[in-house]
């Protein structure tokens, strides 16, 4: 029996992924295959390669033919060229690893932390601000003097207290 490994086609029009498998020659494209050998991602960038490195080996080794797709791809993953017994390929292109989401997070927290804005973009806003503050600042004087005044009746009602006692003290002196 005459065995490939070729491309199976998965995914939607326009969004195809394919899998690396081990297929007898007189099979559909899509049909059932003997083994999965691998998974290859053309739209991603970089192009997403994952090849089990031992199982093309074997298959290549027991004869199976690869097409010219999937032998481009052995290349790049230097599946090829360790079977031909060459010298590895330069590394490939590697995908950055994703930024953990709360990173992020802690990162845009502290930025909006750290730079308040200290105008307001739009004149409407602007107007309300200031009147927020003309607000509050009169409202800070409201009770500001609210307390000066609450502080000094205090302070006088012990001197109009202590001032009937000394009054009523020399009339007790003059009864005696």
């Amino acid at each position: 029996m005459a065995v490939k490994i070729r491309l199976k086609r998965i995914g939607k029009k326009r969004a195809p992924h394919y899998r690396i498998v081990v297929m007898d020659a007189r099979a559909k494209r899509d049909g059932r295959a003997i083994e999965e050998i691998g998974k290859y991602n053309p739209k991603a960038e970089p192009s997403f390669i994952h090849v089990e490195s031992d199982r093309a080996q074997y298959w290549l080794g027991v004869g199976a033919q690869p097409t010219e797709a999937v032998q481009a791809i052995f290349r790049a993953s230097g599946d090829w060229q360790k079977f031909k017994g060459l010298e590895a390929p330069a590394p490939l292109r590697v995908k950055e690893p994703k930024r953990d989401k709360l990173e992020i997070f802690n990162e845009a927290l502290a930025e909006a932390h750290g730079t308040l804005k200290t105008e307001a973009v739009t004149k409407k806003a602007a107007a309300k601000k200031a009147d927020k503050k003309d607000d509050a600042v009169k409202d800070e004087a409201k009770a500001d003097s609210k307390t000066e005044a609450k502080a000094e009746a205090k302070t006088e009602e012990p001197k109009a207290a202590e001032a009937p006692a000394a009054e009523a003290a020399p009339a007790d002196d003059a009864k005696a």
